[in-house]
Parts: C-alpha cells; structure tokens; sequence
C-alpha cells in the first residue's frame, strides 16, 4: 500500500533498454507516481527543460549523452541544479557510486532494482525535494526576489561587499496623526495597498526594499544585483511613486477616506551590503555615509517643499534625463559638514 504522505509526483525515468524501461516505469506507476519514459540523456534534458518533473531515475551508460554527462549539465543549469536523481545502474565499483553522488545524484541504486529499496529511496527524495521547495519559498516570501537569488547561488553569511549602490528612505507624511484617527483594520488596509504601489515603482526600476518599518521603507539601488547608474534608477522610482500616490489620494478623497503624501530622499556612494545580525536572525542590509544621509534628506522633505531629495552624487547620475533644482548646501541631523541638496521638479 502506498505511503499516504507520499504525494503523487511527476517522475522522469531515462533508460536506453526497452525492457528495463517498461518494467520499472510499471513498478514507479504502481508506487502511486505518474511516468514519463526516455531513452537518453538528451531526451532526457530536453523534456525537463520543456516541463517540471519532482524526479528523474537515471541509467548510467546509454547511447549519445550518458548519465554522468546529464548530472553535469543538470547541475551547470541554475534551474535543473536542484532537480533529484536517483540513478539505476548494473555498473559495480565505488568509483561509479562516488562519481555520482559528486555529480549532484541524490541515490545510487544497483540493478537488478529491489522494489522496497526503490520505494523508500523515491520517497525519501521526494521528501527532501519537499522541503526544500518549502524553505525556498519562505525564503521569498520574507526576502526580496534578488536577496532569495543571492542565497540560493551564494548560500549565507554574515558580513558584506563594498559596492557602489544608492539608497532610498520613504514614509507616509502625517502617519501618527492618521493613525490616532481611523481604525486600525483601515491603517493596515492602506499600508498593504502603499507598500503594493511602493514596491512597483521601486522593484521596476531595479531595486530592492529591504527594510520595513510601520509605514516607512528602505530600499537600495545597485546590490545584491549591480545597476549601471543606482541613482538614475532610484529618482525614477521616486518619481513614479510620487505619481501613483498622487493617483491613489484621488481615489481616497473620492471615497471620502484621508489622502496620502510621502517624503522620499535619496543619497549614492560606497556602501557595505551584506548580511547582519547573528546565524538564528539576519537581514539584508547596508551600512554607510549614504545610508545616514538619505534618511536625513527624508527627514527633510517635511520642510524644504520637495516631496523627494537627493545629494549631489545622485545628481550627476541624472544627465537631463528628470529636471532638479538645486536647493545650495543645508546642515542636515547628524552631519558634520553641509550636504549639497537637491530636490525632483514634479510638474
């Protein structure tokens, strides 16, 4: 009797014996598993570039690709590299067995296959592959697309790079006063739809929130994934937002519910981006003199008129690309030395 915790899965048995296919297919189909059937490694590649499978049973000689030749290409492909195989062969030795548990194999199995080995052995790989799908997508849904690329290819570590990145603070003007003033079920309503506009705008000019805290964010332009002109990028973002909050105020004036407006500043230069914290709870952050200064000229949006600042090194990234008006040097919180300000000229 099948395994009741055992889902039905899609597996991909690659074997160039007729006899030897027929027979295992029926044994898998038999465990409660859908089988689709190859006769090379090639076909084999190719069908699960073309569709999904939770499995692949692989013979080790075959005509055209091999077995030890589709371990390497399976794992050299960013999206097959997690992909388990078990592989079926007659070939004795050690040295079949290490090379293919080197090469990514999850199992090695001697034929002639035993059939309760083969069970357990398939169960115990889809289980695997189970949670492992699990922990990926808690990994994306609690970290951005790009953090989640980054740990699967770079795996985790506390510390960081130095890179050329530009960072971005946003909050929601009057956000106390707001909330002293509407129920809290509508608060959180309009903060999921804030942050719902706030990561377009942000995530479709390349960069990254990483920071969320009531209603403000972090965001960062140019790590983990580098970005040719961070800060370009993120006064784009700026101006984007701006306009959809603007859009989004109109539908809440019309529905007789409190308008929205935002601040947002913006500072480039070298920052440190990486992991922080301790092995049991990190994030992904950066730390650095631009990190200080766009959170003081978001602090200063409240009374310099612009709804968006930024320094003089995410000024040059510009060219004529958004029009800007210089706002001369102001002493911001916290710096010692004046800081040359800019703001975005919003039509």
């Amino acid at each position: 009797m099948r395994d009741r915790r055992a889902k039905r899965a899609r597996i991909l048995l690659v074997e160039d014996n007729r006899v030897n296919r027929l027979l295992l297919a029926r044994h898998v189909e038999l465990l409660g598993h859908q089988v689709e059937a190859v006769e090379d490694g090639l076909a084999a590649l190719e069908r699960v570039q073309q569709e999904p499978f939770d499995l692949l049973l692989v013979d080790i000689h075959m005509p055209g690709m091999d077995g030890f030749e589709l371990l390497e290409r399976l794992r050299a492909s960013p999206e097959l590299s997690e992909l388990p195989v078990i592989v079926t062969s007659a070939v004795e030795g050690l040295d079949s067995v290490v090379r293919c548990i080197e090469l990514g194999a999850e199992d090695y199995l001697h034929k002639p296959v035993n059939l309760v080995l083969l069970k357990a052995r398939i169960n115990a790989s889809l289980e695997r592959k189970r949670l492992r799908d699990q922990q990926r997508e808690l990994v994306r849904r609690f970290a951005t697309r790009e953090v989640a690329a980054e740990l699967e290819a770079e795996g985790f570590a506390l510390g960081g790079r130095k890179v050329q990145a530009t960072v971005m603070f946003c909050d929601i003007r009057g956000f106390t006063t707001l909330v002293e003033s509407q129920p809290p079920e509508e608060i959180i309503e309009l903060l999921n739809t804030y942050y719902t506009l706030m990561f377009a705008a942000i995530n479709g000019h390349g960069g990254v929130v990483n920071q969320m805290i009531g209603d403000g964010l972090m965001a960062v332009f140019g790590a983990p994934q580098k970005l040719e002109l961070p800060g370009r990028c993120a006064v784009m973002a700026a101006a984007e937002m701006i306009e959809m909050v603007a859009q989004f105020s109109e539908e809440q004036r019309t529905a007789g519910r409190p308008e929205v407006c935002i601040g947002v500043g913006i500072a480039s230069g070298d920052v440190v981006a990486g992991y922080t914290g301790t092995r049991q709870r990190a994030t992904y952050t950066c730390i650095g003199d631009a990190v200080n200064v766009a959170a003081r000229l978001e602090a200063h949006t409240k009374v310099s008129g612009h709804a968006v600042l930024f320094d003089a090194s995410t000024r040059e990234q510009l060219g004529d690309s958004l029009p800007s008006e210089p706002l001369g040097p102001v002493q911001l919180k916290g710096k010692t030395a004046t800081v040359d300000v800019f703001g975005l000229s919003l039509t």
